[in-house]
C-alpha cells in the first residue's frame, strides 16, 4: 500500500468510526457515515477491493437500518399498546432528553414522554407504562440492529481491505 491508498484507508476508517459512535449519539447519521467511509475508499481505490456490488449492498443495509432506526420505537410502542399520543410523547421525550442528558437522556425522555401523554390523555398507570416500555424495546431493539449492521459493514470492509 503507498502513502495515498495508507492516507484513504486512515480518512474512511476514521468517517466510519465517527459513524459508529452515532449509535449512542443520535444527532450523528450512524450506517450512513460508515457507508459513506467505505463509499470514499472504494472510489479512490477505483472498486479494486469494494465491488460495485458489495456497495450496493451497503447502501441497502444503511436504508433498512435508517428507516429501522426512525420507526424502531414506534413499532416497540404500538406493539405494547401505545396510542398516538404515546408516540407522540415518546418523540418529544427523545428530543427533550437528548439536550438535557445526552443518550440517558434519550432513554428516559423517551419513557417518560410516552407515559405523561398517555396518562394526560386517559390511560391507566398500568397501560402507560406498559407503552413506555414498548418505547424503550423499540429504540434499544433500533439501537442493537444499527449497531450489528454498523460492525458487519466495517469488518467486511478491512477483512475485503486487508
Amino acid at each position: 500500500m503507498d502513502v495515498y491508498h495508507i492516507t484513504i484507508l486512515i480518512i474512511s476508517l476514521l468517517i466510519m468510526f465517527g459513524g459508529l459512535s452515532g449509535i449512542i449519539l443520535p444527532v450523528i447519521p450512524s450506517t450512513p457515515l460508515i457507508w459513506l467511509g467505505i463509499f470514499i475508499y472504494a472510489v479512490c481505490d477505483g472498486f479494486e477491493s469494494i465491488s460495485r456490488l458489495l456497495l450496493l449492498i451497503f447502501a441497502v443495509l444503511t436504508i433498512f437500518s435508517v428507516v429501522l432506526d426512525y420507526f424502531g420505537g414506534v413499532i416497540g410502542a404500538k406493539k405494547f399498546g401505545a396510542t398516538k399520543w404515546g408516540m407522540i410523547g415518546s418523540i418529544f421525550g427523545c428530543i427533550g432528553g437528548f439536550f438535557t442528558g445526552g443518550i440517558v437522556g434519550i432513554i428516559i425522555g423517551s419513557f417518560l414522554g410516552a407515559v405523561l401523554l398517555e396518562l394526560i390523555f386517559d390511560k391507566d398507570l398500568e397501560g402507560a407504562f406498559k407503552s413506555g416500555v414498548g418505547t424503550l424495546v423499540g429504540f434499544i431493539g433500533g439501537a442493537i440492529t444499527k449497531l450489528t449492521i454498523g460492525v458487519i459493514m466495517i469488518g467486511i470492509f478491512i477483512w475485503k481491505v486487508f
